[in-house]
């Protein structure tokens, strides 16, 4: 399985970004390999409006089966997303990515 992150940083011990459009890094996880990759998302600042859509579409190239991030993806984001199978957990804003990925584990996050 793939786990995507909203992330401050490029490692595991990054802080989660509670922010769905405006993260500064998608942080994935592929479980089967044990290894994390990171996408650069920085450039989503420059843009005054669609942030969330278009960080969306980001992640339908990524094609994680699930998105674990901290307050959720706004209304044009969501609807994006719901086309999708990506199941998303929101509740992780103020963790590391590796303390969000043993809550999710844990059942403690909450399914959006």
């Amino acid at each position: 399985m793939k786990i995507a992150f909203t992330a401050k940083g490029t490692d595991s011990e990054s802080m989660m970004d509670p922010r769905f459009g405006r993260t500064e890094f998608i942080l994935v996880l592929d479980e089967e390999k044990n290894e994390y990759t990171s996408f650069d998302n920085r450039e989503i600042d420059g843009v005054a409006h669609g942030a969330g859509p278009q960080t969306a579409r980001k992640l339908f190239e990524i094609k994680p089966d699930v998105l674990i991030t901290g307050n959720g993806p706004g209304g044009n984001a969501a609807t994006a997303l719901s086309q999708s199978n990506i199941k998303i957990y929101t509740g992780a804003g103020s963790m590391t990515v590796a303390e969000a990925y043993e809550a999710f584990r844990q059942g403690k996050l909450t399914e959006f």
